[in-house]
């Protein structure tokens, strides 16, 4: 699961960034609206994080225009604004919550877990595949009834391939949502990642399998009964 934080403030954008890693949210950030509008066209996060003060445009009419697009991720807006009056505009223009500038790490997770929890539904979003159970909103693994631990790098994988289970994921897909933005990897990350994921689902016996689609990508699916 991916966050998108838009934040001009680097050494705040980096701090909500290293919390939420922590608490095991990937995330990419950016500084300006058009980088945030291009992002968001991907779909490759399920939450975005706004702050208002942006350097080319105001939040609220990137909201605006975001909601207007049919773009309808969660969006957490992170402001000093913290008026009545500019709470109740952040969400008649779309936010979904409001925290006002200064705020804890923990209620700013605590609100990004309640936020994506909402979105997937009361349940927390559980998708099954075989004996594999993923818990969206928490990122809880499990295998039957034992929970499972696996890497941070790991879960992005999982759940990327979780969300498109029986469907094609592309290489591409995975390095965009599997690795940060400006950050180096080889050109084989992606294949390397898949099979070790692959040799850790089997040895747990859960009941899948990752299949290679030679020149496409890989494909998630329930293995054959034997």
């Amino acid at each position: 699961m991916r966050l998108l934080i838009v934040e001009d403030n680097p050494e705040l954008a980096d701090l909500i960034g290293t919390h939420l890693r922590e608490a095991g949210f990937g995330n990419d950030i950016v500084a300006t609206a058009e980088e945030a509008r291009i992002l968001v066209e991907a779909g490759n996060h399920s939450a975005l994080l706004l702050d208002l003060g942006l350097p080319d445009e105001d939040g609220i009419e990137l909201l605006r225009s975001l909601r207007a697009a049919g773009h309808f991720l969660p969006v957490l807006v992170l402001t000093a604004r913290s008026a009545i009056a500019d709470r109740v505009a952040g969400l008649n223009a779309g936010a979904d919550d409001y925290l006002p500038k200064p705020f804890a790490a923990e209620e700013l997770i605590a609100r990004v877990a309640a936020l994506l929890r909402r979105s997937l539904g009361e349940n927390g979003g559980e998708i099954a595949c075989g004996r594999l159970r993923y818990e969206l909103a928490s990122q809880t693994v499990r295998v039957g009834e034992a929970s499972i631990v696996l890497a941070p790098r790991e879960v992005q994988l999982l759940d990327l391939l979780m969300r498109h289970r029986d469907k094609v994921v592309r290489k591409t897909q995975i390095e965009s949502v599997f690795f940060g933005l400006g950050e180096e990897f080889s050109s084989n990350a992606a294949e390397v990642s898949v099979h070790r994921l692959r040799r850790r689902l089997q040895s747990l016996e859960a009941g899948i399998e990752i299949v290679t689609v030679r020149g496409l990508g890989y494909l998630l699916r329930a293995a054959p009964e034997t």
